[in-house]
């Protein structure tokens, strides 16, 4: 048993795939080729943003929004410590300081009622993540943010695909705030060969800046308006993206229904981490008394499981020196979260005997 089974996707999308790489050899623009604007036609229609801007990788897209807004040294920037060091790292790469606020026990995710406390006079943006496939309480943070005058990135690198039902009106991840953010890593729910992402916006000015900072701030050929980066998604890896849109909505239908089985299986045993109808399932986490005996009963039993994420950013060694705070909610489920084999191509079987081992161990 695989943790995420690319292979299989890959078995069943192949010509297409295949016919998409062929047309890029052929016409060979590796770089700003058609299928880069095809791309961002495509996904801007499926979030409903105004504007998609593709670029290398999901922390280039949070980086190169930071920069859009411009975030320089001095500002500060809320964010959650439970996450992957990349929405961290792109605020200190900007030069900003990250300002870590605890999360919500229920979700992992950023907790709208503790950000309020943190905000000052050089908070400059917000910047949520939608942890494991479910966007954070959106609606909460951007009341909070337009009460203060900020902006609001949220970090869906996990949540591409999720909806969110609330004031506004079952809109997608990636259209949930100023600015929406995602990653095409290979394991994302939405994913590429390589690296890969995307920004989306309904805000032409930042728009317009982003496609000039991921081009090294080209305005047009050799005049440079602004300092940018070397931040393009190749025309290759456009091209996988938009040969796995198509069932892209079927496969996020599918890690629902593995999802639901996992639900069914262990009932109201085993504490699990957000969720819900409209989540991606990035993963799927549980929160077990005790983490270790549960892992070894897994490893022993040949199913990989993985811990997302072991230690909150706020207590990383690099991470130290820019926010002396207590994250107590974080730092338990840092502890205590195990993530188990997910994905759309996941059998009934499966998920039965991981579940089964799961049970077991918890009752030994």
């Amino acid at each position: 048993m695989e943790f995420t089974s690319l292979k299989q996707q890959y078995d069943l999308l192949r010509n297409d795939i295949k016919a998409g790489i062929q047309r890029v050899l052929d016409h060979g623009q590796y770089i700003m080729g058609p299928e880069v604007a095809q791309l961002e036609a495509q996904l801007a229609e499926y979030c409903g943003a105004r504007h998609c801007i593709t670029v290398s990788s999901g922390t280039e897209a949070l980086l190169i929004s930071l920069m859009a807004l411009g975030v320089q040294p001095g500002d500060e920037v809320i964010t959650t410590p439970f996450s992957f060091i990349a929405t961290a790292e792109a605020i200190v790469l900007a030069g900003a300081r990250p300002v870590f606020v605890d999360v919500e026990r229920a979700t992992g995710n950023l907790d709208p009622a503790r950000v309020g406390r943190r905000i000052g006079a050089r908070t400059r943006a917000i910047m949520p993540v939608s942890l494991y496939g479910q966007p954070a309480d959106m609606d909460a943070i951007n009341d909070i943010a337009r009460r203060h005058g900020l902006a609001v990135i949220e970090d869906g690198a996990q949540s591409f695909g999720a909806s969110y039902p609330g004031q506004t009106g079952g809109q997608r991840s990636g259209n949930l705030s100023t600015i929406g953010c995602t990653s095409f890593f290979p394991s994302k729910p939405l994913g590429c060969y390589g690296d890969g992402g995307a920004i989306f916006t309904s805000d032409d000015e930042l728009a317009r800046a982003m496609r000039e900072i991921r081009i090294h701030g080209q305005a047009e050929r050799y005049r440079h308006t602004r300092v940018g980066v070397g931040g393009r998604m190749d025309t290759l890896q456009c091209a996988v993206v938009l040969a796995k849109l198509p069932t892209f909505d079927d496969e996020i239908a599918a890690r629902r229904r593995v999802a639901a089985a996992y639900d069914r299986c262990f009932g109201s045993r085993v504490e699990t981490l957000g969720g819900g109808e409209a989540s991606a399932w990035a993963q799927y986490t549980i929160v077990p008394p005790r983490r270790q005996p549960v892992q070894a009963a897994l490893t022993a039993a040949g199913i990989p499981s993985v811990v997302h994420y072991p230690q909150p950013i706020h207590l990383q060694p690099a991470y130290l020196r820019y926010d002396d705070v207590s994250c107590p909610v974080a730092e338990l489920l840092a502890g205590r979260v195990l993530s188990l084999p997910m994905g759309p191509h996941l059998g009934q079987a499966d998920v039965a005997r991981v579940a089964a081992t799961v049970l077991a161990a918890l009752d030994a």
